[in-house]
């Protein structure tokens, strides 16, 4: 963050007063936070919450803590401008759902290799058996793309990483 947010010797008013167009004063609030040359992040963060409300929740708070929660309403109002409704709640939702497909992803991938080694094992140990049996045929070569199907196995691992994840965000 700037130190301040208008230039030294100069009464350049910050982003803040400039919109709301009244004078800067010395001690002004929104200065450190909002400079001149950023009028986007006040204007964003003043329509979602209003000035007379982000001055409140500035000065309640220790001056070493005011940065972050710039930095929090800043962020929260581009995402509310972006998506009215759910806000960043949105995003962390996207985000979630793109965890929950990698994972399950990642499951099928560790099974295939968990397949792949006990047919190299059972191949090795019987001294070779059929190529094409169904035993030696990869999980992914069985399905499709698209859709695939998931041995009880592959179902336990989602499984254990859904619940992971749940306890993730129960936190």
């Amino acid at each position: 963050m700037k130190e301040s947010g208008r230039k030294q010797g100069a009464a350049s008013p910050c982003a803040a007063c400039k919109l709301l167009r009244r004078r800067c004063a010395q001690d002004c609030v929104f200065a450190p936070y909002f400079p001149a040359d950023e009028p986007h992040k006040f204007a964003s963060v003043h329509k979602v919450f209003g000035a007379s409300n982000v001055n409140k929740m500035l000065q309640e708070l220790p001056e070493h803590q005011r940065g972050d929660a710039v930095s929090s309403m800043v962020y929260e109002a581009n995402a509310r401008v972006r998506d009215p409704v759910y806000g960043c709640v949105g995003a962390i939702s996207s985000l979630q759902q793109q965890i929950d497909h990698l994972q399950t992803q990642l499951a099928i991938a560790q099974a295939e290799v968990v397949h792949m080694r006990m047919r190299q094992f059972s191949s090795m140990s019987s001294g070779g058996t059929a190529e094409n049996s169904p035993e030696n045929v990869s999980p992914s070569s069985r399905h499709t793309q698209t859709q695939p199907t998931m041995s009880l196995f592959t179902m336990d691992m989602v499984v254990d990483h859904a619940n992971m994840g749940e306890s993730l965000w129960s936190c």
